[in-house]
């Protein structure tokens, strides 16, 4: 087993780091075809479908409703979500929150220096990426704003070890000088306005560094009346990498490796699932963050509590044990994500719908429109 740093969600994930066991994924612990090609989920996107920007009220957005069963694909908006749930549905929201995850600075030698934090590991260590004209070695010091300093240590794989000197936690360094870690296909600056928009209402534990993106339509007056109806909610955490941008670089899908991610399901979420199946309801995973929260925490058909790593790595052939129905943003051609909705969906009524959403003109990727997805 390889130790691993994980932020401690429960206390913030911003000044703890717990030294965890990494659990070697099972052999075909996800017994897939390996049939599947990458190019099997390509789609074109007109440029001019990417939401750079979020709408000015975060239930406003319009929502595509695939019937995966049926292929029937209907058009509404977010808030006809209340319409879909059921009474003693269980709406599963991943709670973790984005920082202010990028940095601008310079070398001593005046090289510019551009940092995204990958993972904060201890109140003045961090994990980052790092994009400079020459790379910086083990011993460089980094200027930044405001006389904030860090201290470049050895590589780890794509990562840098990072150390912010003085005695301001890294969080708070990140919170006064950092920039919202807007996805590159946005292809803008962060606003001011980010610091709200790209963060879910319900956002709690410091961690992430991209949005848990299909939670960004949520706001206060849905959640009173699904509430209301009877449809109630419980939250995972799994802190998003910017691994999750990635493109997937192998031909068949089987041979792709997922970054790791840490996630805490815990034993009082457990067992609202199963209460809420036991009662007839569904569990509906609010985004893929959580679809994948949930089915690692429920590998092998048990649903148990869990804390800890997951890389798992879920396309067309996946048997899900927990997820019965799920909300999704649209997400990138051949990425790891349309894979998994894909999954859940099925290829021909995932790509289906896709089509649909791009000659309807839906909008597209973090700040875009959502699917309601029933099996």
């Amino acid at each position: 087993m390889e130790l691993v740093d994980a932020p401690d969600s429960k206390s913030g994930g911003s000044n703890t780091v717990s030294v965890r066991f990494r659990p070697p994924a099972p052999p075909n612990y996800i017994p897939m075809s390996t049939t599947f090609k990458v190019d099997d989920f390509d789609f074109h996107l007109p440029d001019s479908l990417i939401a750079r920007y979020p709408l000015t009220q975060r239930s406003a957005s319009r929502l595509l409703h695939l019937h995966a069963s049926t292929n029937q694909i209907n058009d509404r908006t977010f808030t006809d979500i209340e319409n879909l749930l059921r009474p003693g549905d269980l709406l599963i929201l991943n709670n973790s929150r984005v920082i202010p995850a990028r940095l601008f600075g310079e070398k001593t030698t005046g090289g510019k220096v551009e940092i995204l934090i990958e993972r904060i590991t201890d109140t003045q260590t961090a994990l980052a990426h790092m994009r400079a004209s020459k790379a910086a070695k083990p011993g460089t010091i980094i200027h930044l704003e405001n006389n904030f300093q860090l201290l470049v240590g050895e590589r780890q794989g794509e990562l840098f070890e990072l150390t912010f000197l003085g005695t301001v936690p890294a969080i708070r360094i990140l919170e006064q000088i950092g920039h919202m870690p807007l996805p590159p296909y946005m292809t803008r600056q962060d606003e001011m306005s980010d610091k709200e928009r790209y963060q879910t209402v319900y956002a709690k534990h410091d961690g992430s560094v991209a949005a848990p993106t299909a939670g960004l339509h949520f706001d206060a007056a849905l959640f009173e009346k699904l509430h209301a109806k009877g449809v109630q909610t419980d939250y995972v955490t799994l802190h998003v990498g910017a691994g999750t941008f990635q493109p997937v670089r192998v031909e068949y899908l089987h041979q792709h490796q997922m970054h790791y991610e840490y996630l805490e399901v815990s034993p009082e979420t457990v067992e609202r699932i199963k209460q809420t199946k036991q009662q007839g309801g569904r569990v509906i995973a609010v985004g893929t963050t959580s679809v994948r929260s949930l089915e690692t925490a429920g590998r092998g058909g048990e649903l148990k509590a869990y804390q800890g790593e997951t890389n798992m790595f879920i396309y067309p052939g996946y048997q899900f044990n927990v997820v019965d129905a799920m909300i999704t943003n649209f997400h990138l051609p051949k990425s790891s994500l349309i894979m998994l909705v894909s999954a859940f969906a099925g290829l021909s009524q995932t790509m289906a719908a896709y089509h649909h959403a791009i000659a309807q003109q839906y909008r597209f990727y973090s700040y875009g429109d959502a699917m309601f997805v029933e099996r």
